[in-house]
């Protein structure tokens, strides 16, 4: 899809109408059901007539032009792919990423990223080189070559900013993309000079069918491409599956194998608790597809924390293979596709109103592929408008005449491998009835005493060498600026033998990428992971699916102990789609979301409430609590 498409020439035309633009985001609205921010409007107005222009300058006016070109795997659009034939007859197309920047800020510590005004970007080469690398990788196919080359054009930038971001692309992979500047625009000395900055001095306007071609070519993930991320995969360490784990990963790939075979659509459902290593298997699996023939795999997931970490870890081979689900379809699935879907419990289902009986965009994914294999730990179902049950995709199945198979996982390998220590949790994070003290060896569990006392535990273990963060819940408000200086709104108030004390902290960055002048505050992706991180406080959206040695969970008021139950408060939420629920109803989320944030520790974890009763609830179970010190 794409909002323009003609040669320069008729753009040149067009731009001079003024109803042009307004032309343009009804197009947009039409095309991606939401309208244009005013910001790209206006960078519209500013730099489709500066583009025009440079290639007009160039005697480039016969290449045909597309604006905002989307590229569905990703879900990005380029700003404009110029189109012509190149020597010998194939088909080339320059990707080209328009900025209006006259000032930028940069550092040599962070080479890829930009800061433009309070704005973290990517550099401008890198940009362009990611959309030339899909490209190549999801629409030039062996049947239907294409060229593909890129170039930054920074239509207001001076000469000074142009050369700092060129040093900054070095002599690596974005090096071999241009950037240009207000100067490099010109003319000069000649036309084909500026056509051969451009990209495009040797190419002709296109023969007849060309643009066709392109146009309707499916977007799928090329051979080559599926053997980097299959090679990448194989090889990565923290893929490593153990017993009982590839024992289950090879079951599921012979289902998914079978009835691809047979043609038939199948759901298979692989169900566990927490580090039963579902997110390492469906990685794996996403490895093992990628070898198969004709294969055209996703891994997708509802988190786009983790999203954010499995393209990390698996890296630039997987881009378009990993993607997030939201509330639409994942574009360039086909009836071969098969899709593997992590963390299924957190897919945004919209149970409370539902259009159909069974999830919408579940079922739209389920028509499309051929098998769709779902991640799923229902206990971990923390939202009213999250999540599927395993009942639901039996007889969803059922209903449509597909295959059904489901596997369970029961060997976990996070906290220590202790089985004891999320019996114990699953016990005390039942609506009502006792638990039992604790009394297990292979876990580091006990009750913090005070905020002081489990900062001063994961300070203890970060100057260890070990990872340690600090979670709560969703139980103070979260009005900080969405990057930093980040406001401590976390804030939690106690009197001690000694007196009154405060203790406050942030919560995690929400946005994806935080600011260079601030290194220690990660992204809200990277809160888990990267230096800093234990300096916030993780809420469960930022924790789920994540795991670190070390874990505090801080239970609030929205639930507290009182006789042989957990009672429910509602009114003590900042969740806003939570805090409306009827009590009986709150219960069950926030009991789950506990229940999440318990489970992220690998090696140890402490308890502490901020409710006076349950508090010492917390450490009639936990004797020897108030002994914290931090262990190896």
């Amino acid at each position: 899809m794409h909002v323009y498409e003609g040669t320069v020439q008729t753009l040149a035309a067009e731009l001079a109408d003024p109803s042009f633009i307004p032309a343009s985001e009804a197009r947009f609205i039409h095309l991606f059901g939401t309208a244009p921010a005013a910001q790209e409007v206006r960078s519209w107005r500013r730099s489709w007539p500066r583009l025009v222009d440079a290639v007009l300058a160039a005697g480039m006016g016969e290449l045909h032009v597309l604006l905002e070109y989307l590229l569905p795997a990703t879900g990005e659009r380029v700003d404009a792919l110029l189109l012509g034939q190149a020597p010998g007859g194939r088909l080339r197309t320059v990707v080209i990423e328009l900025k209006q920047w006259t000032k930028a800020q940069t550092t040599a510590a962070r080479p890829g990223m930009v800061k433009i005004g309070e704005r973290i970007v990517q550099h401008p080469a890198r940009q362009v080189g990611g959309y030339v690398t899909y490209l190549k990788d999801w629409v030039s196919q062996d049947t239907s070559p294409l060229d593909v080359r890129g170039v930054a054009v920074l239509h207001d930038a001076p000469s000074a900013l142009v050369a700092t971001l060129r040093s900054l692309a070095g002599q690596g992979p974005s090096s071999k993309f241009p950037i240009l500047g207000r100067e490099d625009l010109i003319p000069t000395p000649t036309p084909s000079a500026l056509a051969d900055r451009l990209g495009c001095a040797d190419l002709r306007a296109m023969e007849s069918g060309q643009l066709a071609a392109f146009l309707q070519a499916r977007h799928r993930p090329s051979i080559g491409l599926l053997r980097r991320a299959g090679g990448v995969i194989e090889g990565n360490d923290a893929l490593t599956l153990i017993g009982d784990q590839d024992l289950a990963r090879q079951e599921i790939l012979h289902t998914v194998t079978e009835t691809r075979r047979q043609a038939r659509k199948s759901i298979i459902v692989v169900t566990g608790g927490p580090g039963t290593g579902k997110t390492a298997i469906a990685c794996r699996l996403l490895g093992d597809l990628c070898a198969q023939p004709h294969a055209n795999p996703r891994l997708a997931t509802p988190s786009g924390t983790l999203t954010r970490q499995l393209q990390r870890t698996v890296g630039p081979a997987a881009r378009g293979l990993i993607t997030t689900l939201v509330d639409k379809v994942p574009a360039g699935l086909q009836s071969d596709s098969v899709v593997l879907l992590d963390e299924a419990h957190r897919a945004r289902t919209y149970p409370d109103h539902r259009r159909d009986p069974f999830p919408t965009v579940l079922g739209q994914i389920i028509d499309r592929v051929g098998v769709i294999v779902l991640f799923l730990d229902e206990q971990q179902i923390v939202r009213p408008s999250e999540g599927v049950t395993l009942q639901e995709l039996r007889h969803y199945a059922h209903s449509q005449g597909h295959t059904f198979w489901h596997t369970n996982l029961t060997t976990q390998f996070r906290c220590n491998g202790s089985r004891a220590y999320l019996d114990w949790v699953n016990q005390l994070l039942q609506p009502a009835g006792p638990a039992p003290m604790w009394t297990g060896s292979d876990y580091d569990l006990a009750s913090a005493r005070n905020p002081h006392d489990f900062e001063s535990w994961v300070t203890d273990h970060i100057a260890a060498g070990r990872s340690a963060r600090i979670t709560a819940g969703f139980c103070w408000p979260w009005e900080s600026p969405s990057t930093p200086p980040l406001r401590p709104e976390v804030t939690i108030s106690w009197t001690g033998p000694d007196g009154s004390y405060t203790w406050s902290r942030p919560w995690n960055a929400r946005a994806d990428e935080t600011s260079m002048d601030i290194p220690d505050v990660p992204g809200r992706p990277y809160w888990a992971t990267d230096a800093g991180g234990h300096q916030q406080v993780g809420c469960v959206y930022t924790a789920q699916g994540m795991e670190y040695d070390y874990n505090v969970v801080i239970m609030g008021n929205d639930i507290v102990r009182r006789g042989n139950r957990w009672i429910a408060d509602p009114d003590a939420s900042h969740d806003k789609p939570l805090k409306v629920l009827p009590a009986h109803r709150y219960l069950t989320y926030a009991l789950n979301a506990y229940r999440v944030l318990a489970s992220r520790g690998s090696k140890g974890t402490r308890l502490y409430s901020t409710d006076p009763v349950t508090q010492a609830y917390l450490q009639s179970l936990l004797p020897g609590g108030a002994r914290n010190q931090a262990s190896g």
